[in-house]
């Protein structure tokens, strides 16, 4: 993929820390446009809490985020929605007693011109949503209780989609889910690189991230160990990286 133009983040010299202890200990790292990045790492090692910066959940002590590279301040997740930036956590935060139009519309319901709240059209959005992210997706009025991992992390990516993330942000999107849902996951997330945005991924999947990832980059200790080009890299190598904290790349 082309990495010529402006990124669409660039996280520079990041630094954070803990009642003296250096989380995030300036890192630097970039997303474009149609590209999936992979953030990789022990728990503890960073790469969630730096994802947090960027999500507006904890604000940086140091350091520089650049949203299409213009300098962007991030204080709150609202500011982070702001730049177009939505994150789907491992829990996907939906309403399980809701169907699918009003999980993808909730807080944000859409209302008739007299003000009440208008299902049908919510209904008509979410079914166009659908038909571009998951073609298959047919459960548009059961809770989504009665859904399928896989189809939930649907409903969660269609919301984000909806109100035009162009930075998205998933947590271990892939967990506990089977080999076919886990394909419905990795074909919406091909589905999303190709409509253009950016994918910041975090798992513990050294196998998924080298099939998902256009580049990964590990985290130790806070540090970034290195960033690499899945084609230039081995499932080895990544182990390496986050075991030993050596990019044998870099060495090579």
């Amino acid at each position: 993929m082309d990495r010529t133009g402006t990124p669409l983040v660039e996280l520079r010299d990041i630094s954070i820390a803990f009642g003296g202890v250096k989380a995030v200990d300036h890192v630097s790292i970039d997303l474009y446009p149609g590209e999936v990045v992979g953030l990789l790492g022990h728990n503890g090692a960073g790469k969630s809490t730096l994802i947090k910066i960027l999500s507006g959940a904890y604000h940086k002590d140091s350091g520089q985020i650049l949203i299409e590279g213009k300098e962007a301040h991030i204080s709150s997740p609202r500011d982070a929605r702001r730049y177009n930036i939505e994150t789907i956590y491992q829990t996907l935060a939906l309403a399980d007693n809701l169907n699918a139009p009003a999980n993808l519309f909730l807080g944000r319901e859409l209302t008739t011109p007299l003000g009440f709240v208008d299902d049908s059209r919510m209904e008509a959005e979410t079914r166009k949503i659908m038909a571009r992210l998951n073609p298959n997706f047919q459960k548009i009025k059961e809770p989504v209780s009665a859904l399928s991992g896989g189809q939930r992390q649907s409903v969660a990516i269609a919301r984000a989609v909806y109100f035009n993330a162009k930075i998205l942000i998933m947590d271990e999107p892939t967990a506990a889910l089977g080999v076919h849902e886990t394909k419905m996951v990795a074909d919406l997330i091909q589905e999303l690189k190709k409509q253009g945005l950016g994918i910041f991924l975090i798992s513990h999947d050294t196998r998924e991230m080298l099939e998902l990832c256009d580049r990964v980059s590990v985290m130790k200790n806070g540090q970034l160990v290195g960033t690499e080009r899945v084609e230039d890299v081995t499932e080895d190598d990544i182990l390496s990286m986050i075991i030993l904290g050596k990019n044998p790349k870099a060495a090579a």
